[in-house]
């Protein structure tokens, strides 16, 4: 993970911290990844997937997903931080699962090759904080087993949960957080190990490692207005966390406007209005070996 700094904010995420989030977040999105597992499941024969390796697993939401739609194979939750880790083997344990999913703790791509060969590679929103994505798509390339399928989740669209007129401060709040946090995200990169730029057409990028593009889908997630509670409440701490993050890199009003979302006893706050709704969608990549 990064340890880059600038004179007002870091770039460092602290991952076990983030848990809580990370769980949520996986779980609210549930539906959508259900539909890439299907869908994972239409490009390989799910009885011959005997191996699996969920790189950047945090702590084993869709690693237990992968488990279930591949019912044969062992489920290998790859991450970087260890409570993380810890967090996805008891998630195992309470699931049934125990038997069938395992933990590595490994920095990557340094120790890419002593993850073991596999069938099926899930690498969701994570390549992006490996400083050497190229070197990455090589190491999980050799690790693939003949026919077997890398599947990368990169990109898709910026999650909305309010309109564009909210009522309070200037329009268009969550097109400046995007902005901003797009700021963030190259300084971030930047800041990783190793870190090379590339031209992010992940199909070349998986061509160059020598594997054959069998296909890019986007999934949608769209939860209307009005929202359950907790989706409210998630939505809250979502957007506490990007508040944070955004620190030194918001205008003050719309600091100001921020802080009243957040506020549990504002009523114009995300926990009680009318409109708030979480619609988002994700792009997943998909890529062959002969």
């Amino acid at each position: 993970m990064s340890h880059h700094h600038d004179n007002h904010d870091s770039t460092h995420i602290d991952w076990d911290e983030m848990s809580g989030l990370l769980e949520r977040n996986a779980q609210f999105q549930g539906p959508l990844y259900e539909q890439v597992g299907a869908w994972l499941g239409e490009l390989l024969p799910v009885a011959g997937v005997r191996r699996i390796l969920d790189i950047g697993s945090g702590p084993g939401v869709l690693t237990l997903l992968l488990a279930r739609a591949f019912p044969y194979a062992e489920v290998v939750a790859v991450d970087a931080t260890e409570p993380l880790l810890e967090r996805a083997r008891a998630r195992a344990e309470r699931a049934g699962l125990g038997d069938r999913v395992r933990t590595h703790h490994a920095e990557l791509p340094d120790r890419i090759d002593e993850l073991g060969e596999a069938d099926l590679i899930w690498a969701g929103n994570s390549l992006h904080h490996i400083g050497d994505q190229r070197a990455a798509l090589g190491g999980f390339a050799r690790l693939l087993r003949p026919g077997g399928l890398l599947a990368i989740a990169e990109g898709g669209l910026p999650t909305r949960q309010l309109p564009r007129d909210i009522g309070i401060g200037r329009p268009g709040l969550e097109s400046r957080l995007d902005a901003a946090q797009g700021e963030w995200f190259i300084e971030m990169r930047a800041g990783l190990p190793g870190a090379k730029d590339e031209v992010e057409d992940w199909r070349a990028l998986m061509a160059a490692a020598g594997l054959a593009p069998s296909g890019t889908r986007s999934f949608l997630l769209d939860i209307p207005a009005p929202v359950p509670e907790a989706v409210r409440e998630h939505l809250v701490g979502a957007v506490g966390w990007q508040r944070r993050m955004l620190d030194g890199r918001l205008a003050a009003d719309d600091v100001a406007v921020l802080d009243r979302l957040l506020d549990p006893e504002d009523p114009q706050g995300l926990l009680h209005r009318p409109d708030v709704y979480l619609l988002t969608a994700r792009t997943v990549h998909t890529a062959r070996r002969d």
